[in-house]
């Protein structure tokens, strides 16, 4: 399962970058990870280790996140339009 983990946070990660931002940028914080970690393991794992599939995923179904990792997605979503 550890194998599995890395590869779930390393698909959160991605997922929660911007496409257009440096490889720097795209990484999640551990918070970040830790917060969605449990929804891409409970509502889209058939995505994994799909890092694209996830994050459609979790955005699709972004009712059923948890109130942790609604805020992270809401976050991005907020820090990408300030960006532009």
């Amino acid at each position: 399962m550890t194998r599995l983990t890395q590869i779930l946070f390393a698909a959160v990660v991605i997922a929660l970058g911007s496409a257009s931002a440096p490889a720097q940028e795209n990484q999640g914080t551990a918070e970040q990870r830790a917060a969605c970690t449990p929804d891409a393991f409970r509502l889209c794992s058939a995505y994994i280790p799909d890092p694209s599939g996830v994050e459609a995923c979790l955005r699709q179904r972004k009712s059923n996140l948890s109130e942790a990792c609604k805020a992270v997605f809401d976050q991005a979503s907020t820090g990408s339009a300030r960006g532009r």
